[in-house]
């Protein structure tokens, strides 16, 4: 019974993905990857807390292959140049440090490449070229503006 349910819950989330992954801009699609590989990150120290190594080894294994796969395979390091090569050695920096957590069981390693992607999923995120289209009309007023006071600052 919960087997079936679950089954439909996957099918759900899968389709959720699939259509927000085909809507997506190239710049949300990588804002995904980082995101998938942070969730994965903290699955794995979530499992490796609570001793199942076997689901902390298949988080970090996922989280690798966002990596390698998803982020690294996405630069082009030819209109990229410097920025784009050294992307990819920080890339290269944080699969390897994922793999020697996995290997050592070791939260910090975890913690570590987790602070790592969030930086670089936030510095992306502040590059968007659709947030400034998006931030533009809801800057014009609607209102007249006032002067603040005392009582509406």
């Amino acid at each position: 019974m919960f087997g079936s349910m679950q089954r439909g819950v996957n099918a759900y989330a899968k389709v959720g993905l699939e259509t927000g992954v085909s809507a997506a801009s190239p710049h949300k699609l990588i804002v995904m990857l980082y995101d998938g590989a942070l969730v994965s990150i903290l699955n794995a120290a979530a499992n490796l807390k609570s001793g199942n190594v076997a689901a902390k080894g298949a988080a970090i294994s996922k989280a690798i292959n966002i990596v390698d796969n998803g982020l690294r395979a996405a630069l082009d390091k030819k209109v990229g140049g410097e920025i784009a090569q050294n992307l990819d050695a920080l890339y290269e920096y944080i699969s390897a440090r994922l793999f020697k957590a996995n290997l050592e069981n070791d939260p910090a390693i975890l913690d570590e490449a987790h602070a790592l992607l969030t930086d670089l999923r936030d510095a992306w995120n502040a590059i968007d070229p659709q947030a400034g289209q998006a931030a533009a009309p809801a800057a014009a007023p609607t209102a007249p503006l006032r002067a603040p006071t005392l009582m509406s600052a």
